[in-house]
């Protein structure tokens, strides 16, 4: 009995040693996830297409009025001295003030650019959901590991509580106290799987795909030894702050556009009449028909709609500068919230990892005060539950780590 005794208790010292997150680099890489999603992205594709149809209108506007063709029919026929005039053909073309036609041009290529950074941001989005969600599934993974190992561990523990309630150093109830942390702990195991199969319906779903496809995690992720600097000159260079600047050169050119529209337009035409000969008279112009070139100007001499357009320009502008600096503000503020929750992510990390050691040396002694017969199973639960407590919040720690770095990531990166 004392030999079986002492093999139960190596065995415990083993699965102890077992508890200590020590994770290997195996899986696919985050970066192939993140490049299938961007490549199936029915989100990017939706802004790509807008992008496009943008580009498109510079063709839409880099055209003429319509040419006027007019035809009149006199019904009375007014009498000339060379005959009587029948009907009339007439055509005219306005054309616009110069360089109108590449003030709208213009304008709309500054819409579209503006429309471009739509994508970039749906882009810088996905990669950070793909990999904040890739985090989530790596964290609840990590977790059910621990719990598993946990449980096998109350399962030796289970077995020196029978062996010690044979030789009489133990009650049935530590047994059954036993029974009831597996239950617990096999429950949250269970809920956790639950929660796995949920996050991964999302993850692929990110990725545009049938939600069942299995995600294979890393099974490691280390806290680096030093964090990569930061600087707020990459967040002034953002995409959703730099939307802002194309919208505000896409006013310009509005404006730009909106003064070439105030100047006159010029009209070229054409007008043809046709002369019916005069009967029993012969003269050399008898029937000859009229044609008559034009030119027209149209003035805008009510121009209240281009001084008004001029206005609203100016206050659009000062709209988007004051929205871009509120942005900022925001963008600011969640930079520094993900810094500073980065570096708690660190501290409480190390702070686990102290509480591990510490609750591994409190479990030697108790193996030990079993070789004395003098073990409380009370104690035994006490520190497996510290145990589990210190590993799952180092677990959150280093997620809190990877989520927090994405989201700096996000605001930061060029």
């Amino acid at each position: 009995m004392k030999k079986n005794n002492k093999h139960i208790v190596q065995k415990v010292a083993l699965l102890l040693g077992s508890f200590f997150f020590v994770l290997n680099v195996q899986g696919q890489e985050l970066e192939t996830y993140i490049k299938e999603a961007v490549k199936n992205s029915p989100e990017i594709q939706k802004f790509e297409l807008q992008y496009s149809i943008a580009s498109e209108k510079v063709n839409e506007v880099n055209t003429l009025p319509n040419i006027e063709f007019a035809v009149g029919y006199f019904v009375s026929e007014p009498e000339t001295r060379t005959g009587a005039q029948r009907f009339k053909v007439s055509a005219k073309q306005m054309l616009p003030w110069f360089n109108t036609i590449s003030a709208r041009e213009n304008y709309v290529n500054a819409l579209a650019d503006a429309k471009y950074e739509d994508i970039v941001i749906a882009k810088r989005k996905l990669m950070a959901s793909v990999s904040q969600s890739y985090y989530n599934l790596y964290a609840n993974t990590a977790k059910q590991t621990v719990l598993v190992e946990n449980i096998k561990l109350l399962d030796t523990y289970e077995t020196l509580a029978l062996t010690s309630v044979e030789v009489g150093k133990a009650s049935a109830v530590d047994v059954l106290r036993l029974q009831m942390r597996q239950n617990e702990m096999q429950q949250l195991l269970e809920v956790l799987r639950q929660q796995f199969l949920a996050e991964q319906t999302k993850f692929n779903k990110l990725l545009n795909r049938e939600k069942a496809i299995a995600v294979k995690v890393v099974n490691e992720l280390k806290i680096p030894s030093e964090d990569f600097e930061i600087t707020t000159k990459n967040l002034t260079l953002h995409p959703e702050l730099l939307k802002y600047d194309k919208l505000y050169q896409s006013v310009e050119k509005s404006e730009l556009l909106n003064q070439k529209e105030s100047s006159p337009l010029i009209g070229f035409g054409l007008d043809y009449v046709n002369i019916e000969k005069r009967p029993n008279m012969s003269f050399s112009d008898n029937g000859k028909d009229i044609v008559m070139p034009m030119v027209s100007v149209s003035i805008p001499i009510f121009n209240k709609k281009h001084k008004s357009q001029t206005k609203q320009n100016e206050l659009k502008q000062q709209e988007i500068e004051s929205q871009k600096q509120e942005r900022f503000n925001s963008l600011e503020t969640l930079l520094d919230k993900a810094v500073n929750d980065r570096i708690s992510a660190r501290i409480s990390y190390n702070t686990q990892v102290k509480n591990l050691q510490q609750a591994k040396d409190a479990e030697t002694i108790l193996v030990k005060s079993y070789e004395t017969g003098t073990i409380d199973f009370n104690d035994v639960l006490d520190i497996q539950e510290l145990q589990l407590k210190f590993q799952m919040n180092q677990i959150e720690s280093i997620k809190t780590y990877y989520l927090q770095t994405t989201n700096i990531n996000y605001l930061t990166q060029q």
